[in-house]
Parts: C-alpha cells; structure tokens; sequence
C-alpha cells in the first residue's frame, strides 16, 4: 500500500458539532498567519502536501477533507443547499480549532466552498485564493451572462457523471487503462505531457471519494430538454448546479478581502471549452442530438469568473489574476513556484 502522507506532514481528526473531520498539518514554528487549503471533487487534501511543505515557517498550513473524501466522516450531501453542507463544515473545523480569520484557499469545487463560505461567514475569510474554480454561476447549464439555459438546467448535475468511472472509484481500480482514474488524472487534471513525481499519491487520492446518490457523483431527474435530465436534490455533482449554485453575491460584500484567482490555459476541466460539461460534448459530436449554440452552447466559465471578478474589484476589492500556459487543472502540481510565490505575495 502506497504511504500516502509526506513527512513534515501530521494528520488529526477534529470533532466539530456537524461533522468529524480529518486535517492535514504542515509543523510550524511561530506562525503569524494560517492558510486553510480545501481540495477539489474527486480528490483529498492529500493534494495539498508539497504547497504546504513549501511553505515558510512563519505560516500554518492546514488542509480540511470535506465530507465523504479523504479520511473525513461519509454523511450526505444536501444538493438544494448548492454547496454549503461543504462550507458549513469547513467553517465548523476553524471554529473548532479556535482558527479565526484564515486565507483561505479553494481548488476546483473548492473554489466554490471557498466562495459560499466568504458569504456566509466573511469573519472567517482573510484573503482568498481560487485556483481553477468553478464558476461563480455554477458547472455547466447557463449563457455567457449566467442567466440558465432552461428553467431546470438540463444536463447538469449527477446524471453528467460517467457510470463507469464512478465503478472505477468505488472498486478501487489503480491501473492505466482508458477511463481508470489515473488515465483520467493525466488526461484532465493535468497539462498533456506533465509527468506527476507523486501520481500513485495523487490517485490514492482520487479513490478516497464516497461513491453513491448521497455522494459522488448524486442522484438525477428527467427533462423535457436535451440531453434528458436535469439536477436531482443529492449528491456532489448537484451542488454546483446553477439552479442552486450562484456566488456572484461576493460582489456585494462589505468587507472585501483580497484575492487571487490562479488557473492554467489548457485546463480540460474549468475553461471555456470544458469536456465535462455536456453541452461541449453534444457540440464535438460526442452526445447525440445537440440543438446547437442557439440552444445549447458550452458555458463560458472563464469568461464569467473574469467578468465577476472584475466587478468585485471594480466595487472596491483587490483582485490579481494569475494565468499560466502549459498548465491544466493543478497549478499547485505543475507549476510550484509560481503558485507559492503569488500566495506569498498575497497574504503578505
């Protein structure tokens, strides 16, 4: 069995009033400042561990599993809550731990908890790191506006999921074959052509999800409306529905921490051309029946994080912006130094 933890590396169970969760800690020595690292669907905290190794002695490091990852208590996940059962417990674990203001730092789906938890609990959230997060109108489903496509965002949510890699995760599958998680790491999480030092670490990682309807990747409901289905009420994949998912509020908040937006061009996951959202598929011809651009056009995800970072920095907020070629979904993995040296910057 692959040892999954670094040294300098120690793990702890934080029991909070909502939920038993498992944290990662770098040691450190006279900390003046804490980053809070929360990890993206279909992987762990693990992930976290050379950015937190990388760190200066004078910072905290700590990297939260969410529920049903990593080695964190399995409970469901209340989908029509978008994604604040995720938040919730985050929230829960740095009260818990007496952690007050952190930076908070939010991959992928992470990205969105980090957003939900800037607005439900602004007192917790010194700055805010989203690296190639979601959108703030959700995954898939809606115009370059936000606005949705149809009223019950047709092909979004858990029925996007493939059934056979959610086989794959919950049988424990570790080999290289099309499909198997660590093909799909190398295909999507990271660039074409990066080789990842810790990729065994990586799809031990991946194979901590929860599969199920209360989990990974959730339930679904039928539509009327290509590709004939729509969000179900449970699981992961539901939270980031746009019929339930929308963060734009940040815009509107009082006390306006920074932040760092930090994503690769050739992210396969969260760009303007994703292959895990439906309509850009229909539209290479690999789902049937697409209705067209008219109907059914791919979501503009990059288009609209810029566009609503852009008005939270034109409504006082300090917002930089770090775009890095020949990088995929995992800027911390691929390219090191340049995310630590923009975190550094941010959080002074």
């Amino acid at each position: 069995m692959v040892d999954t933890i670094f040294p300098g590396i120690t793990t702890c169970r934080v029991e909070t009033p909502r939920l038993t969760a498992n944290v990662l800690e770098r040691a450190s020595h006279g900390a003046s400042k804490t980053v809070v690292f929360v990890h993206g669907n279909v992987s762990s905290s693990l992930f976290w561990q050379p950015i937190m190794l990388s760190l200066p002695d004078d910072v905290r490091a700590l990297a939260i599993d969410l529920r049903g990852f990593g080695d964190s208590e399995t409970l469901p996940v209340d989908a029509t809550r978008g994604v604040r059962d995720f938040s919730d417990d985050v929230a829960s674990v740095i009260d818990t731990l007496g952690l007050g203001a952190v930076h908070v730092v939010g991959w992928s789906l992470g990205g969105g908890v980090a957003m939900q938890l800037l607005l439900d609990r602004p007192d917790l959230v010194a700055s805010l790191t989203l690296q190639a997060p979601v959108s703030p109108f959700g995954f898939g489903g809606t115009a370059a506006d936000g606005s949705l496509l149809t009223s019950d965002a047709a092909g979004t949510g858990g029925g996007g999921a493939n059934p056979d890699f959610v086989a794959r995760i919950a049988r424990g599958d570790r080999g290289d074959e099309p499909g198997s998680p660590r093909a799909v790491f190398r295909a999507t999480y990271v660039a074409p052509g990066f080789s990842a030092e810790h990729e065994d670490i990586w799809v031990e990682s991946m194979l901590t999800t929860k599969t199920g309807v209360d989990n990974y990747s959730g339930d679904s409901t039928p539509s009327e409306n290509w590709p004939g289905f729509a969000p179900g009420g449970r699981g992961i994949l539901n939270t980031l529905a746009p019929t339930v998912f929308n963060t734009t509020a940040i815009v509107d908040v009082e006390q306006k921490p920074a932040i760092l937006w930090i994503h690769g061009v050739q992210d396969a996951i969260v760009s303007d051309a994703s292959f895990f959202d439906l309509n850009q598929l229909g539209k290479a011809g690999i789902i049937p029946g697409w209705p067209g651009d008219d109907v059914a056009p791919p979501q503009l995800m990059i288009q609209q994080t810029r566009a609503v970072l852009a008005r939270y920095e034109a409504a006082g907020g300090d917002v930089t912006e770090l775009e890095l070629e020949n990088c995929g979904h995992s800027p911390h993995l691929e390219r090191p130094d340049e995310v630590r040296a923009a975190l550094l910057e941010l959080i002074g």
